[in-house]
């Protein structure tokens, strides 16, 4: 009988995500020598995500926890991306709005 049946992670996987993080991390170092113009942003965040995905599915065990364990995950994500839209929609708008990105005085 396997020990991923009982929701125990075996050690092949971690080796497996272990690798996979290895590969983004020499992903993330190449990604850094390029411009990719405006696809920068996008391309770190992505690289990051695949990242913090492994670490909390695997390493935090979220694999295998319990559904409300789950939800309360997938709700602080969509908060969280709620957030960096605001955010991101603030910052590309500025110069439509005619608004300084600093206050006059402050470098």
């Amino acid at each position: 009988m396997s020990t991923e049946q009982h929701g125990h992670i075996g050690l092949r996987v971690y080796f497996a995500v272990f690798f996979a993080l290895m590969i983004l991390t020499w992903i993330t170092v190449e990604a850094s020598y390029h411009d990719f113009e405006p696809w920068n942003d996008l391309i770190a965040l992505g690289i990051a995500t695949a990242k913090g995905a492994l670490v909390v599915l695997f390493f935090m065990h979220v694999w295998h926890s319990s559904p409300l364990t789950k939800i309360v995950l997938i709700t602080a994500l969509f908060f969280f991306l709620v957030l960096v839209a605001f955010v991101y929609a603030d910052v590309l708008t500025r110069e439509m709005l005619n608004v300084p990105s600093r206050p006059p005085g402050f470098g």
